[in-house]
Parts: structure tokens; sequence; C-alpha cells
């Protein structure tokens, strides 16, 4: 059981109370076992000076679509030339999916979460939905669960061609959400037009939750619509997207344990209105910050570029997002092991090429990440 010393910290962001500065931290098997004042570091068996950069808790992605085969970046164009987006999309991208082979899907997770932990992602949660049968809703969870422990069951994602939606709704609940659910931690449903209203919504995330399925939702994205509030009903780990909210909604939410995950990389590539973050900080909201990284509405695997994204559209200080973006997004997943910095917690981590992580918004598409380590082990070495 080797120790190894990350000393020289010039600022170091644990989530616990104000940035400590010329700090130091010991990880041992996997976990953070001190933090304190670089001078007063113990003894350990190996020593990492990053010579007076940043130190932030490692990124949690808590949003993420990466299961998907085929391009669609002449949907991206069209937007940008005022078409306006739809969920109809999502039926290309199944329809290329489905023709993928296990080694190609796999390749392409590979890629796209190695992508991801270069920039600073050290958990990462990841959807089925690109499936929409009972063997690749399946297959795709069982891709995810090689690359991650918080795999989500979106069977939901839209209804296939040429089902009606009642019949649908009826093999998600059914044969579909029996053969998934021992493959995820998650159910999760798109709650909106185009997709699923309120009542199947509701019956799916109560068939997944008999299965031991924690709820999640896709809520309010396009318009406003019911799916905060019955993501509040069913005691949803989070309402995603909530780019239309109401004060009834903003108000069940911060009477609630759901936190408000905002993707504002979706608004990016879609040209919607920013969600309100402001709002719901101030009304008590736990708010976190995702990347939902997909092939059609937010292709991008950066935490960074999202927390760039949060101060300067939606009001947020450097330190309210980059909080969203790890202690936030370990609250949407229910846990206390990750997002932040202290003795017992996983030992994720950034190191940035900065002397703050001011700089992660202050110099938005600059590459900071210099080192990364994730339970204990350095993946991305410093250099």
């Amino acid at each position: 059981m080797n120790a190894l010393a990350v000393t020289g910290i010039g600022e170091l962001v644990t989530n616990t109370g104000p940035p400590l500065h010329h700090a130091a931290l010991v990880l041992t098997d996997g976990a953070i076992a001190w933090v304190g004042a670089d001078h007063a570091a113990p003894a350990a068996d190996e020593r990492l000076d990053v010579a007076g950069r940043a130190v932030i808790p490692g990124f949690v992605d808590s949003h993420a679509h990466l299961v998907f085969a085929g391009d669609r970046s002449a949907e991206f164009t069209a937007r940008m030339a005022g078409k306006p987006y739809t969920a109809g999309g999502i039926r290309s991208t199944v329809a290329a999916t489905r023709n993928a082979t296990d080694e190609e899907l796999r390749a392409n997770l590979a890629r796209l979460v190695d992508e991801a932990l270069a920039q600073g992602t050290t958990t990462i949660e990841c959807k089925s939905g690109y499936g929409l049968t009972v063997a690749d809703e399946a297959r795709s969870l069982r891709l995810a669960g090689e690359f991650t422990g918080e795999t989500t069951f979106l069977g939901a994602h839209v209804v296939p061609d040429g089902v009606t939606e009642e019949s649908y709704v009826d093999l998600v609940c059914g044969e579909m959400m029996a053969v998934c659910a021992p493959l995820a931690r998650w159910i999760d449903v798109f709650c909106e037009d185009g997709a699923f209203g309120a009542d199947a919504a509701r019956a799916i995330l109560l068939a997944g939750q008999e299965k031991g399925l924690q709820p999640r939702l896709h809520a309010n994205q396009l318009r406003p619509g019911p799916g905060v509030q019955l993501a509040v009903e069913v005691g949803a780990a989070s309402a995603d997207h909530c780019t239309h909210l109401t004060a009834a909604d903003i108000e069940a939410l911060s009477t609630s344990d759901t936190v408000a995950t905002l993707l504002p990389g979706v608004e990016f590539a879609t040209r919607q209105p920013f969600p309100e973050a402001r709002r719901l900080l101030d009304a008590g909201v736990t708010v976190a910050l995702a990347t939902d990284c997909n092939p059609g509405s937010c292709y991008t695997t950066s935490m960074p570029f999202c927390i760039a994204l949060a101060v300067r559209e939606m009001g947020l200080t450097p330190e309210e997002a980059l909080t969203a973006a790890t202690a936030g997004g370990a609250r949407a997943l229910r846990r206390d092991d990750i997002g932040v910095l202290k003795p017992g917690a996983r030992a994720d981590l950034a190191v940035l090429n900065a002397p703050s992580f001011v700089h992660l918004a202050y110099r938005p598409g600059v590459p900071l990440v210099a080192a990364v380590i994730r339970g204990g082990v350095v993946c991305k070495e410093l250099r």
C-alpha cells in the first residue's frame, strides 16, 4: 500500500470550505488520507510536486449518452442555419447504433471516455437509449458497464418507428425492463413533446423503481412541461435540462432532494435559451453541470467548456460553476465519495496548468488540465 503525496499546490479546491493555498494531499489505497498545509505534509512513498498549480476535484459528469454510432453534423449545420431542434433526430442515431458492431461501439465509447478523462472527468454517467429494442438496449448497457458503474437505462428515449406509444411503454416496463434492470443503476425517461408524456414517464419510472433502479428524468428541455414536477413527485435524483421552468417548478425543486442538472452545451449547440441557473441557486436548489455528450444536440465531452458557458451565459460565479461540475454532479448521482477532496473520499483530482480554478472560465477553450489522478492512479502524467 503505497502513499503518494501531491505537494506544491498553489490553490487547492476541496469543496469542504474556502480554497487552501500552499497545500498538499496524501493519497493511499485509492483514497485521500490527508489534506493540509504543504509544509506539514507527512512522509509518503512517492511525491508529485505540482509547482504552484491549482488542484481541483475530478469533474463528475452526471449526464452523457456515449453508446452510439453515426454522425449528425449535417443536423448541426442545419440548426446553425435556423432549423429548430426536435427530438426526432434521435431516430437516425438509433438506426446507426443498431447496425454497428460491439467492437465499433466499444471503440467509440473508449475514445469518448478517454477524451473526457484527459479533460479532468473522473466519473461519468452513461445512458442507453439508442437501441430501443430489448437486445440493443441490453447491449448498450453491457458496453457502458465496461467503462462506468453509473449506467442508466433509457429505453424510453423516443418511441421507435412502427409501434404505438402504448405498446412501446408496455415493452419498456415489461420484457425490456426485466432484461436491462440488472445492467443499470438508474432509470431515465425523455419526458417531452415528441417523446413521452407525464403518464407514460411516470409508469416507466415506477416500473424501474420496482426493479431497484433509481429514477432521474429528462425534463423541461424544449418547452415548459410536467417533467420537473414529475421528477420531484417520484423522488428522482435529478431533473436534467431544466431549460424552461415556471416559478412552481423552482419551488418544487427547492423543497426536494432532486438536483437540477443543467446542460449548457445543449443550449450552445441548439441555440435555445440558457437555463436560469441564478434563479435556481437563489432559491436554494442544488445545481449540477454536465455535458450531455451525444451526437445530436451536444457533441462535447468537455466539462471545462460547460463551466465557461455557465459563467458567461447562466450567471454563475466561477466558484459556483466548479462546485456544480464536481460536488453538484456527485449529488446528482447520490454519491458522497466523489466531487470532494477530504480524508476518506476517492482520490479523484485534476491538476490545472494555472494558478487558480478561475482560469477554467477565464481562459475558455484552452486545455488547462495538466494531470489527472483517478482512484489514486495517475491517468494523465504531469507535463
